[in-house]
Order: structure tokens, then sequence, then C-alpha cells
């Protein structure tokens, strides 16, 4: 198997492991373990941005693939995969910001943002593994 055709399932893989790392960041920092928290999230977003350069190079390597489902199938896909890029280009900045305040110790703030990232997260690297699963496995 040429390296190229593995990297959605890699892509895949490394939406998932954003997520469970950013359920496990929030539960450490629910219980006050700040550095456990810190750690989570960081691999969180390292998580992700490997999973961007992946994405960038199997795109311009490979093009877009195509969705062959029709009927409900094919409108449930398009749902997803709207709010999905659309999230995703949000979360960016999103994601910026909310370690810019972090790392800046202004944790009020920092907290007050991570409450609209996480779950925004949440939402897109699940619907990233579900954007895998439609194209590839239905």
């Amino acid at each position: 198997m040429p390296i190229a055709s593995a990297l959605p399932t890699v892509n895949a893989a490394l939406n998932a492991l954003s997520a469970v790392l950013i359920l496990l960041g929030w539960a450490f920092v629910r219980r006050h373990r700040i550095q456990a928290h810190r750690l989570s999230m960081l691999g969180a977003v390292g998580a992700s941005s490997l999973f961007l350069v992946n994405y960038l190079v199997y795109h311009a390597q490979h093009g877009a693939t195509r969705f062959t489902g029709s009927g409900a199938q094919r409108t449930l896909y398009l749902a997803i995969l709207g709010s999905h890029t659309v999230l995703a280009a949000i979360l960016v900045p999103l994601v910026a910001l909310t370690l810019w305040y972090a790392f800046s110790a202004r944790i009020v703030r920092h907290a007050r943002l991570a409450r609209w990232t996480v779950p925004v997260s949440l939402y897109v690297s699940a619907t990233g593994v579900a954007i895998y699963l439609m194209l590839y496995h239905l």
C-alpha cells in the first residue's frame, strides 16, 4: 500500500486521537490536574497539526475524493461536510487565541474561550472521522 493511500486512515486516527486527548484534558482540568491538562491539550494540538499537514499532502497529491452515495446518504454527508468545514476554519484562530490566553497566564479568559473551543474541537474531530467512514467505508 503506497503511503499516500494510507493517509486518509492516518488522518482519521489523528482526528480520533485529538478528540480523546481533548476529553482527557477537560477531565484533568476539572480535577485541577493542570500539568496533565496542559500536556493533553498540547498533545491534541499536535495531533490536529499532524492531521492538517497530512491532509494537505494527501490532497496535493490525490486531489478531491468524491462521495459516491446518493439520496439521503448524500444529503447527510454534505450537511456533515459543510458544518465540519466551516467549523474547522473557525477553529484555527479559536485554538490559537485559547492557547495564547493560556500561555500568557490569562486563565479566566482562557477558560471562558475554552468553553467554546472544546465543543467545537470535539465536533470537528468527530465529524472528521465520520467523513472518513462515509467516504471510504460506505
